[in-house]
């Protein structure tokens, strides 16, 4: 018998045992099957999700805009005119076709008033994009989530009260949190929103760059020059903006250290949620 042949005739004989013994095998119906992998939400998406839970029981409608913007919505309807210092605060990504990439969810704040009725009470999720290095607690895209609350008699004190709540709501438990005076073009008087840094509590960490707190929104009270911009009478009506960081709500929540690691890819980290 030739090499070839020898070679042909053992692989037969052995598909043919092969076969006898699968077919004289019994197959024990109650013997688990192997679990099948599923995926699940990003932290992210859990977080967005929570937050549009939160507000919404608190009467607030969801509202999204377009990630590509005017220099008009993005900029000169908020009270930030060309050549302004304050446009040097967001670095933009502009694009060929003349629009640019919103680097704050604020513009849908005058797409909103100018179509709709009022009082009214909005939170806005969405992308926005900035040209900035990375680090533990920036990145050049974000997810932000913008509140807009306007009526006839609105004050600090409502915004601080809503504040307060979503966040016991969201940590569920009493945190730590705190409005500092701060400067944007279209709150006036403007806050920094920071909590207490839950990652490290308040011993310093990367992600609180050592402070032991956490900017997790700005926000103040609307800017006349908004509501008129919106084509509203401003000695008419009195609102509040803000808008939170969706990451660094997460990080607080989990206690992660680095904003990197949400769009690193890393399925060792995106498995433990």
């Amino acid at each position: 018998m030739t090499g070839v042949c020898a070679q042909s005739f053992i692989m037969n004989k052995e598909n043919k045992e092969n076969k006898e013994n699968k077919e004289n095998k019994e197959f024990d119906i109650t013997v688990p099957g192997n679990k099948i992998a599923l995926g699940h939400l990003h932290p992210l998406t859990q977080t967005k999700k929570r937050v549009e839970e939160i507000f919404q029981t608190m009467g607030f409608s969801i509202v999204e805009g377009p990630d590509m913007e005017t220099e008009w919505y993005n900029f000169d309807a908020l009270n930030i005119p060309k050549n302004h210092p304050a446009r040097d605060l967001w670095d933009t990504f502009y694009l060929k076709n003349g629009l640019l990439l919103r680097t704050h969810t604020s513009p849908v704040q005058i797409r909103y008033l100018e179509k709709n009725n009022l009082p009214l009470r909005i939170i806005v999720p969405g992308n926005v994009f900035r040209r900035e290095a990375t680090n533990a607690s920036h990145e050049f895209q974000l997810f932000q989530i913008e509140g807009l609350m306007v009526d006839k008699k609105i004050s600090v004190a409502n915004l601080k009260a809503i504040v307060g709540e979503f966040f016991r709501r969201f940590f569920e438990k009493d945190v730590k949190f705190r409005l500092k005076p701060d400067y944007f073009p279209f709150t006036e008087p403007s806050f920094d929103i920071g909590i207490s840094c839950l990652v490290c509590r308040e011993r310093g960490c990367p992600a609180c760059k050592g402070s032991g707190w956490m900017e997790v929104a700005g926000a103040g009270m609307v800017h006349p020059n908004v509501f008129k911009n919106s084509g509203l009478i401003p000695k008419d009506w009195q609102g509040w903006a803000f808008g939170f960081g969706l990451e660094r709500l997460t990080m607080l929540k989990y206690k992660i250290n680095d904003i990197r690691l949400f769009r690193s890819g890393d399925l060792k980290f995106l498995q433990q949620f």
